[in-house]
């Protein structure tokens, strides 16, 4: 047998011990001979380079070292799901589906690990990115590579997009945790904590030799491969991917219900942790017809399993003042270990939540994690109190003096101080955060130490932190590449949408969501200030309270100064692509499918958009065109099936140009 021969025949019987092993769980061969096997490989691969192949198994155990990690945008954002907590919830969440069509349901296990999205191209593994925050995420390709129970090459050479969920399982979680008290390093809460901080490092070594493992449960545009998820599960594990084998097909409410009740039952014996399971409408024609929110998909929720409950003592009670001004009271804990945390704090949300529950300083509670995240009190135990005196709400500003304020028909208190620092810092870190104008390295503890310096009182003093530059390399924690890689940050910035701006002037009530209706209707910031409160009011999906936020902060003098100050910075307030009304695409509702070569999904969708169509992800009867990239499946077929006009790429780009 020639070297080459060798090599490819140690690579196939090293890559079906993987796949028996931690992907079908039917070792095939000893831990020992398998070390023997990728030994010969490795040494065989060092010493003939020109065979190499990037699908080799050896390429698994990692070496590869990034100075950091690039940002992937996506051409399908991650949805995130909603969650339900009880039977009652859940049958609500059922009933609805059902008030729209008849279905039938997947239930999966909600594994609690890392999203990911995974990119093959005929059948090889090209690229792995995070959530990040859904459209933009990071680059973790060579992290992604090293699991080994995922394939670098497909059974079939399919180009596919894949989603998952990575995990540490908990023999990975124990063997991490005691070398890392053997080197007398801090241990890690919990697995997700420590797959969380393994698939961030950069050093792919470091990733393989910790042994993360991964569940695939979702296809990119599924419809051009299959029509239910179902076989959707079927045709993943068809291609060589790890899926969960508990994911379980039922007919009706009662039966998701008996289900949910097995999987919390089974939980407590597998050997990695699930928080919930993930309930999802089965067939996809049905998708558009039961349709989406603004952060999620109607035809899919997450039970969450009850938390864990764990008694504790109020040690004292304290306020913290947020970006509008609200007080929020917080709960100061004796400490106490809660679904593998250890927790200290906990909101108390505002007075009404306090005197209803009748908490006070002194009293035993029994604490959860709400949705496994925020630690909640749940109830005092009243057996043991002793003489505590009744909760008394402040009436002044912990951080100005201040006095409070408590709207009619509010549960808050606010701060009536409009220089309250509290409120100027909330505000800066809300305008900086991800979600809004995502400014990288302008986290909470920088935004402070700015502002406690002078450098940062206002939005609009960001935009002149480029001035100071030697100035702040000499602050504790800054240095060259944190001031230059802020600097560039901030410059980007200006780049966000006008919906992301409005959204990050943090205008009380006005979400993301609202932002967006608000941007979409009104389209620039000198339309929304010539707007009067009848005209605000009558955008669907805006009611009286809203409405009046809107037109009040649009009415004070400082704020439209504040505007007029950013729109000389040069930040975005007016949507860029004007909707032009006279054309083909204006009111036509569009189905993309298969692989374009100008543009990614979300560019193409962009320019129907501009053009006055609609993008729906399901052919019907109601849509009218099909633009059909290479490797067009299933849509085309229907879309052929139901008359409708299919546009290749050359075409779509001829109209658009019209």
């Amino acid at each position: 047998m020639n070297v080459k021969s060798k090599i490819e025949q140690l690579r196939q019987q090293i890559h079906d011990a993987n796949h028996a092993y931690h992907t079908l769980d039917q070792p095939l061969i000893s831990d020992y001979n398998y070390d023997l096997l990728l030994n010969e490989l490795i040494q065989l691969e060092q010493e003939h380079p020109e065979f190499f192949d990037a699908t080799s198994p050896t390429q698994k155990i990692g070496g590869y070292v990034l100075d950091k990690f690039e940002k992937v945008t996506r051409d399908v954002p991650m949805m995130s799901l909603s969650n339900v907590f009880n039977q009652e919830e859940l049958f609500k969440f059922i009933e609805r589906i059902e008030e729209v069509t008849s279905s039938e349901y997947i239930i999966e296990l909600k594994i609690d690990g890392l999203a990911v999205s995974i990119k093959y191209e005929k059948g090889l593994f090209k690229q792995a990115a995070t959530r990040g925050n859904g459209l933009v995420g990071e680059d973790i390709t060579h992290n992604v590579k090293t699991i080994k129970s995922l394939p670098l090459k497909l059974s079939e050479p399919i180009t596919i997009e894949v989603r998952g969920e990575i995990f540490m399982p908990h023999k990975s979680f124990l063997k991490l945790n005691e070398q890392r008290k053997r080197n007398e390093e801090p241990l890690f809460a919990n697995p997700r904590n420590a797959a969380a901080g393994t698939i961030r490092q950069l050093d792919s070594q470091i990733v393989a030799d910790r042994e993360l493992d991964i569940f695939v449960y979702a296809i990119v545009d599924p419809q051009s491969y299959t029509q239910s998820h179902k076989d959707a599960l079927a045709l993943l594990k068809k291609l060589g991917f790890k899926v969960n084998q508990h994911a379980t097909h039922t007919m009706n409410k009662e039966d998701v219900w008996k289900t949910i009740q097995k999987f919390d039952q089974l939980r407590k014996s597998l050997p990695y942790d699930t928080d919930g399971a993930v309930i999802k409408v089965n067939a996809y024609d049905k998708y558009d017809m039961i349709g989406y929110t603004a952060k999620s998909p109607k035809w899919a929720t997450a039970y969450k399993f009850q938390a864990e409950i764990a008694e504790t003592t109020i040690q004292d009670i304290t306020f913290q003042v947020g970006r509008t001004g609200v007080i929020t009271p917080v709960a100061e804990l004796e400490p106490v270990s809660v679904s593998g945390t250890t927790v200290s704090r906990a909101t108390l949300h505002n007075e009404d939540y306090i005197t209803i529950k009748d908490i006070r300083i002194g009293d035993t509670v029994r604490i959860h994690k709400a949705g496994e995240i925020i630690p909640e009190v749940i109830e005092v135990v009243l057996s043991e109190r002793k003489n505590q005196p009744p909760f008394k709400m402040i009436t002044t500003c912990p951080v100005c003096g201040a006095s409070l304020e408590r709207i009619d028909g509010e549960a808050d208190h606010y701060c009536t101080n409009d220089s309250c620092e509290a409120k100027h810092i909330g505000q800066l870190i809300h305008f900086s955060s991800r979600v809004a104008m995502d400014i990288d390295s302008l986290g909470e503890k920088v935004v402070e130490t700015l502002f406690e310096k002078g450098y940062t009182k206002t939005i609009t003093d960001i935009y002149h932190l480029h001035q100071y530059r030697e100035e702040l390399k000499i602050l504790p924690g800054f240095g060259d590449k944190k001031v230059e890689k802020l600097i560039e940050a901030i410059e980007q910035s200006k780049k966000q949408p006008f919906h992301k701006v409005l959204f990050g002037l943090g205008i009380k009530h006005i979400g993301a969501k609202v932002a967006k209706i608000l941007v979409n209707y009104f389209k620039s910031m000198d339309a929304m200030l010539e707007a009067n409160i009848e005209d605000i009011q009558n955008i669907h999906e805006i009611g009286p309270e809203i409405a009046q936020s809107i037109f009040s902060y649009l009415r004070n003098e400082e704020n439209i100064t504040h505007i007029q100050k950013l729109i000389e910075l040069g930040l975005q307030f007016q949507v860029e692509n004007q909707v032009i009304k006279e054309h083909q695409f204006n009111g036509k509702t569009f189905v993309l499918t298969g692989k374009l070569e100008s543009f990614s999904r979300d560019q193409a969708s962009e320019i129907i958009e501009s053009l006055g169509g609609k993008v729906t992800s399901s052919v019907s009867k109601l849509t009218d065109y099909l633009l059909a990239g290479s490797d067009a499946g299933s849509k085309l077929k229907k879309a052929e099936s139901l008359g409708v006009t299919i546009l290749n790429e050359a075409t779509f780009k001829d109209i658009i140009h019209e």
